[in-house]
């Protein structure tokens, strides 16, 4: 059994990505689609990054966050949609085990990253919003600096143990990936053993990479909803007391 099971694993030059083989007619047209969104995605978040960079006007925390964010979807888009372009208009929907390996790697380090820099720009918004006066003091260059930092960190350290222990599963010959792209769990289910410890594992760190940066932005932004809406109910107020006086 050992010997065949090293063979099967021997053989795994590359995943067959299934993607949307289910729908032929479909494909072109998705690849045109995506094509545009593609070149789209890329023109806009390069001219954010350089507009950001050049006018000095912009160099404030909110620009240097959402700068470090269109490049991280920059990245992002170029580490999964070409190969799923060369998919689509293509018959054959293979990718060599070496690329799915960066694409997991790649992929799973700046989607983590990028939740985690959403929850720091939310936190700035809130500071810009709610505490004006003490912007500046509190949201300096060197703090923004010290949050991007720990975003990318937390998601070049989520990727290290997630995808090396993904890797770490024998797959035992399965080639077919029922999805697009190279990721967790769709290889998780390609594993021929017991996988809960990956599994419970991956849901340690969907918590802290989607639940907890999630409500981060959802508490940050209705602390800013309430003091608009009060800001709003005081002007209100001083408009009718100016009338009637």
């Amino acid at each position: 059994m050992g010997i065949v099971r090293s063979i099967n694993e021997s053989n795994i030059t590359g995943f067959i990505l299934l993607g949307f083989s289910d729908h032929p007619q479909l494909q072109k047209i998705l690849f045109g689609i995506i094509l545009i969104l593609y070149l789209l995605t890329i023109f806009g978040n390069t001219a954010i990054i350089l507009v950001s960079r050049l006018e000095t006007k912009l160099h404030t925390p909110m620009y240097f966050f959402l700068s470090h964010l269109s490049f991280l979807d920059l990245c992002f888009t170029s580490s999964v949609i070409p190969q799923l372009l060369v998919n689509l208009w293509f018959p054959r929907k293979i990718i060599t085990y070496g690329g799915c390996v960066v694409q997991l790697y790649v992929s799973l380090a700046l989607g983590s990253t990028e939740c985690v820099l959403l929850a720091v720009m939310s936190y700035d918004r809130y500071v810009a919003v709610c505490r004006p006066l003490h912007y500046t003091v509190l949201m300096h260059p060197r703090l923004c600096m010290t949050l991007a930092s720990i975003a990318w960190l937390s998601g070049v350290a989520t990727t290290l143990v997630q995808s090396t222990l993904t890797l770490q599963l024998p797959f035992c010959g399965h080639r077919q990936v029922d999805h697009f792209i190279c990721e967790v769990p769709v290889l998780i289910r390609l594993a021929c053993v017991d996988t809960t410890f990956n599994e419970a594992e991956l849901f340690v760190a969907s918590i802290l990479f989607l639940i907890v940066p999630v409500s981060f932005i959802l508490v940050s932004y209705g602390y800013i909803a309430q003091a608009v809406l009060r800001i709003k109910s005081t002007s209100g107020r001083q408009k009718a007391f100016g009338t009637c006086s």
